[in-house]
């Protein structure tokens, strides 16, 4: 008889945000892939992605990039922790990195660096 592993996996969330991402220039048909509104496409030149743990914090991610610069929020689900905002490249900046001052200072959060395409 041949013993069979079991295997039980767990998310042990920490405080940290795993990624903080702008893409600058974005072709059109990645805002129509991505599900955003292609119109903003056109008038905007940047989309910053964000990814956080526990998911719920990427509430006030999303309420911190709106009031911190003149972004649109394309996307936040709390379930996943994913954030997607656009908007210029230096106001999804200026938003991004609002959203790592306050979550590493005001919640204790390790952040990883901003990285850009």
């Amino acid at each position: 008889m041949e013993n069979k592993q079991r295997i039980i996996q767990e998310l042990v969330p920490g405080r940290q945000i795993t990624l903080a991402h702008i893409i600058a220039n974005p072709d059109p048909v990645l805002y129509e892939k991505l599900g955003l509104n292609p119109v903003v496409a056109y008038s905007k030149s940047a989309i910053g992605v964000l990814t956080v743990s526990p998911a719920e914090t990427a509430i006030i991610m999303a309420d911190i990039a709106i009031k911190s610069a003149g972004v649109e929020l394309g996307f936040v689900d709390r379930f996943s922790g994913s954030v997607i905002i656009t908007g210029t490249v230096s106001e999804v900046e200026a938003s991004v990195q609002a959203i790592l001052d306050y979550t590493e200072r005001t919640l204790g959060y390790a952040v990883s660096p901003i990285t850009r395409t």
